[in-house]
């Protein structure tokens, strides 16, 4: 079983930092992730990529964060961080955890947490 779940959402007021955190726990057999992602949707928007990161590190960022939010992650837990500085109102969303990987010989797969609630005043 592979589970993702996400934490450190919250209300903030512009200009301020949140950082979120997420954990693929895994049971069974081997389990390797390839990628690590966060995408967030806003109310009557769709989900869009925000920042993802490879198993060897590779990172990117949509341009709409860059130089704002750093994605990194400790692949020894399986978690995945997203640090967000000078939140600005728009980045107001629902923010999700993506996981892509596969079991030994099996095919990848995409697994989603629940989300987690960013809200930034003005």
């Amino acid at each position: 079983q592979v589970r993702v779940v996400e934490s450190g959402g919250g209300l903030v007021q512009a200009g301020g930092s949140l950082r979120l955190s997420c954990t693929c726990a895994v049971s069974g057999s081997t389990f390797t992730i390839r990628t690590m992602d966060w995408y967030r949707q806003a109310p009557g928007k769709p989900r869009e990529l925000v920042s993802s990161i490879s198993s060897s590190g590779s990172t990117s960022d949509a341009d709409s964060v860059k130089g704002r939010f750093t994605i990194f992650r400790d692949n020894a837990k399986n978690i995945v961080y997203l640090q967000m500085n000078s939140l600005k109102p728009e980045d107001t969303a629902v923010y999700y955890c993506h996981v892509r990987g596969r079991r030994t010989w099996g095919p990848l797969v995409d697994y989603w947490g629940q989300g987690t609630q960013v809200t930034v005043s003005s």
